[in-house]
């Protein structure tokens, strides 16, 4: 207990220097608007309970809106974060909109596809980042790939255009086209979702498909080797059940790569998690499935199974703390930290 005490207090001291300073940012003038937001998180995760090392987490984003007529807005977005810092590059989001009340969205320039954005993760009120690119994995290293992200994706490294509707009784979808890269000719993506948020029991369901035209060298996930195949194909869904304070979500993604050269990154992974709200407290169980290669029986298939809980107290509007427990395959782990958001 001695240890656990003393991780949680590095925790916190390492983040009180940055949260002092911390400013949420939004202007408004007539037709034009600007709102900066985002997050920070600093922690240490102790793999095998052993020695603690320091995680950190960020993300900034910037976005800027111009009002052309009624109902119709013009707009810019940028936004960078670790992940994207992780991997060299130097954005998250860099892309132009136009959005009309009536009619919908279209976006053109560096982002997710439609099929992420309209996607359903997994309940977790930790700060591991468990529906993108896991911070655990950067300390705990597996023994093979492993795909641990559950909602499809198709990278934010190729010029896109997303086109989306305007949700309608609870449903909404797009489609999606990227090129203009080396790391693919083009990708198509396709996201429906489906809401009710009203009743006592709320839902949302999501359902995602891509098709990908010769991967060359390409990585979407962090945990699996570059793709080289004569294409990819991708189908994703999840689904969140909120009663009262409790939430239940079950996600899963399907890789397929037909006539991969070189090591095998496709396979599939299952996640499901729960959640439960108290006034200022929250806790989550999450389990995440990944298995890679399950389609080739020429090599053998790599399993990895991994389970967090986490507990989050809320201090205030802007700042709370977290602790999570986990277990992937083969390495037990404890992260605590704190989180910023402005």
């Amino acid at each position: 207990m001695n240890r656990i005490f003393k991780t949680a207090l590095a925790a916190v001291a390492s983040v009180g220097v940055f949260s002092s300073t911390a400013q949420a940012l939004q202007y408004n003038n007539g037709r034009f608007a600007f709102k900066l937001n985002g997050y920070g998180t600093a922690g240490l995760l102790e793999p095998e309970f052993d020695t603690p090392e320091f995680i950190g987490d960020w993300r900034v984003r910037g976005q800027m809106n111009y009002a052309v007529y009624s109902g119709q807005t013009l707009g810019l977005v940028y936004a960078i974060d670790a992940a994207a810092i992780d991997e060299d590059k130097f954005f998250r989001e860099a892309f132009t909109f136009w959005e009309h009340r009536e009619l919908g969205r279209i976006e053109l320039g560096f982002t997710d596809s439609i099929a992420r954005k309209l996607g359903v993760g997994l309940p977790d009120v930790g700060g591991l980042r468990v529906n993108d690119k896991p911070l655990f994995y950067k300390k705990i290293s597996p023994n093979g790939p492993v795909i641990s992200d559950t909602i499809l994706t198709t990278g934010r490294s190729a010029l896109r255009m997303n086109l989306a509707t305007v949700p309608t009784n609870g449903v909404q979808y797009g489609l999606s086209l990227a090129g203009i890269t080396d790391d693919y000719k083009y990708a198509i993506d396709a996201g429906l979702k489906i809401r009710q948020p009203n009743g006592k029991i709320k839902t949302a369901f999501s359902f995602g498909a891509s098709f990908m035209d010769s991967p060359d060298n390409y990585r979407t996930d962090s945990y699996t080797p570059l793709v080289n195949a004569d294409w990819r194909a991708q189908i994703s869904g999840g689904m969140n059940l909120q009663y009262n304070s409790w939430i239940w979500g079950l996600s899963a993604r399907l890789i397929y790569d037909e006539k991969p050269v070189g090591p095998v990154s496709d396979g599939l992974a299952v996640g499901t998690g729960v959640s439960y709200d108290l006034l200022k407290y929250s806790i989550s169980l999450t389990y995440i499935f990944s298995d890679t290669g399950v389609w080739n029986r020429d090599v053998k298939d790599y399993m990895d199974h991994t389970v967090i809980a986490s507990f989050r107290y809320k201090y205030s509007e802007y700042l709370d703390g977290w602790t999570s427990i986990g277990l992937t395959t083969d390495t037990p782990f404890l992260a605590v930290g704190m989180r910023l958001t402005f």
